[in-house]
């Protein structure tokens, strides 16, 4: 069979261009966005409620140590919930401006604050004998320090391996 020769500075096959018969590995690639901006919005606001109701409900059900529920466990829930979803929401929006470490550190500190208020809530700080409350003190804090070191070591690798120094994600 005789084949048509490639004219000289032209292409080989008509209607490819260089560009498109780069191989699929110099293209750079993005996992698909399924979902448009609207959704992406809603997100944003969704998920800090949904985690401060669950927070707060949780918060609450601590505080009243499995008794009926009063207007002030109903207050303490509701303002437990507010307050973390503020919060969460503020994280989510400040965070990634900031450098890695900045980023992994007010997620750390953000964790171990929730988390030591919920181990406080829990009633197993301040038994009724007073001698002891010393020591679960220290334990709560404790507790809120291992919580927050495991935090930031998970936090700081992600974003280490993830952003540049100044705070880019890497693509």
């Amino acid at each position: 069979m005789a084949h048509a020769a490639p004219a000289p500075g032209g292409t080989s096959r008509p209607g490819r261009t260089p560009e498109a018969e780069r191989r699929s590995s110099d293209l750079v690639r993005r996992s698909p966005d399924v979902f448009d901006a609207r959704t992406h919005a809603f997100g944003r606001l969704a998920v800090p409620v949904g985690l401060g109701l669950i927070y707060g409900y949780w918060v609450a059900a601590n505080n009243r140590f499995g008794g009926p529920v009063t207007g002030g466990n109903l207050l303490l829930g509701f303002v437990s919930a507010l307050v973390f979803a503020v919060l969460c929401a503020a994280l989510l929006v400040l965070a990634p401006r900031m450098t890695r470490e900045v980023h992994a550190l007010l997620w750390t500190a953000f964790v171990g604050c929730a988390f030591g208020f919920l181990y406080n809530q829990s009633g197993s700080l301040f038994p009724t004998q007073s001698a002891s409350q010393s020591g679960d003190v220290w334990r709560a804090v404790l507790m809120s320090l291992l919580v927050s070191a495991a935090t930031f070591a998970t936090f700081f690798y992600r974003y280490y391996t993830r952003e540049d120094a100044f705070g880019r994600r890497i693509r």
